[in-house]
């Protein structure tokens, strides 16, 4: 059979379909409604954009009366165990409000003696930060041994940027990275507010 149509082809014995040409779907959108849908999804990806993941700040009463602020975080060190990260601030938000920074690693895979101070390095800083996990009553008395409390307070007054650091717990871990989104909030909890 001859289809008398030049851009059909004969399928079958008594009929003609239009032949595709390369790159062509059977439905494909012509070239300038594909172009406009491009410009689209472009446009609302932009509009929209996308906001990078981080850990946000948590405010609740507190188990004492007073307004407690923290943020939370999981990290891997080196090693890949797992640690869990809380900095947090009891009571009214102020410049010079004293923040807590909490190291809990799984009980009966790590043991933290006490007094052991953490080593904080950011490029070519280096800040030594106090054990005061024996003031704490609740983590002193715990038999598993496996948290421990630094004052944060002194590292936030010298940072003046979001820099990535490196947290060292002489005989625990070596090197746990910690990101420039939780130095941010580690940055911001002095004067968040409490509920």
């Amino acid at each position: 059979m001859v289809c008398s149509d030049p851009g059909a082809a004969p399928v079958g014995r008594d009929t003609c379909a239009p032949t595709l040409r390369r790159g062509q779907g059977r439905f494909a959108p012509p070239a300038r409604l594909r172009s406009w849908l491009a410009g689209v999804l472009a446009l609302l990806c932009w509009l929209g954009g996308v906001q990078p993941a981080a850990a946000l700040l948590q405010a609740s009463p507190g188990e004492t009366g007073t307004g407690l602020v923290r943020s939370l975080e999981s990290l891997r060190d080196l090693d890949y165990q797992s640690w869990q990260v809380v900095a947090y601030r009891q009571g009214a938000a102020a410049e010079t409000a004293p923040v807590t920074l909490r190291i809990v690693g799984y009980p009966g895979r790590v043991r933290l003696d006490h007094p052991t101070p953490l080593l904080v390095r950011a490029g070519r800083r280096l800040w030594q930060l106090d054990d005061i996990t024996l003031a704490n009553p609740k983590l002193a008395a715990d038999p598993r041994a496996a948290a421990a409390e630094f004052e944060l307070t002194p590292l936030l007054a010298d940072l003046q940027k979001n820099r990535p650091l490196r947290l060292e717990l002489p005989g625990v871990f070596v090197e746990l990275p910690v990101p420039p989104y939780v130095v941010e909030e580690w940055r911001q909890l002095p004067l968040a507010p409490v509920p």
